[in-house]
């Protein structure tokens, strides 16, 4: 059995309100739900949220919420994979199931869709793997050219690499929250996707698409006009 975990909570801020902000007609969050629903993979999808505002939009769009999320656990500290675990198990208790894969869907990320996550499953169980996650190159800028600022010092990251070609550089990709999937036992061990025997799969980069701030929401806005 296949569970779908959308963690949505209410306190977003640097965007605020991002899971129920309108994204092309819809709220974001209804994105997911409903790609979650056409893959026809899963046995329950529930999103893990403290708001009662956010639930109703959740039922209303086909997920399941039975109960709300503790508001310690929505805070801007505690990690998702705390979220997720939690998730699991109070649920698994509350409506009597117990599930054999547990994916991690973000709401930010509207633009993954169901294909996204049918390919993922089949490579998934295709390849017996423990934990996978999804990730996209960086497109935008080089990332070994990266440097911070400090008041009017220059702090380069890679120092050895800011004067080479992006060409003579290797590739380098970055995590997205679009698609997570564990074996459930072995998520309850560890309380992490990051665990032994993870592994990263590529998505193309609009299915991608993490929103976090103003700019994400207006760039993948921009995407689907």
């Amino acid at each position: 059995m296949n569970l779908a975990i959308i963690p949505a909570r209410s306190g977003s801020t640097r965007l605020k309100n991002k899971n129920i902000l309108s994204f092309n007609g819809k709220p974001m969050i209804a994105w997911t739900i409903e790609a979650a629903k056409k893959s026809k993979i899963f046995d329950y999808i529930y999103v893990s949220t403290d708001s009662k505002k956010i639930a109703s939009i959740a039922i209303k769009y086909g997920a399941k919420v039975p109960f709300l999320r503790d508001k310690k656990l929505s805070d801007n500290f505690t990690s998702v994979h705390e979220v997720t675990y939690d998730a699991v198990i109070k649920l698994e208790k509350k409506i009597n199931k117990s599930f054999k894969n547990v994916f991690q869907l973000m709401p930010n990320c509207p633009l993954r869709n169901d294909v996204d996550i049918k390919n993922f499953y089949k490579y998934f169980t295709n390849n017996k793997i423990k934990f996978l996650v999804s990730c996209t190159k960086f497109h935008f800028g080089n990332p070994w050219w990266a440097f911070y600022q400090n008041k009017k010092n220059i702090k380069r990251l890679f120092p050895k690499l800011y004067k080479k070609r992006s060409q003579d550089l290797h590739e380098t990709f970055t995590p997205t929250g679009a698609i997570w999937i564990a074996k459930k036992n072995n998520f309850l061990k560890t309380k992490s996707f990051y665990s032994t025997g993870f592994e990263f799969k590529e998505l193309s980069w609009k299915s991608a698409i993490d929103i976090d701030t103003k700019e994400d929401f207006m760039i993948a806005k921009s995407i689907i006009i």
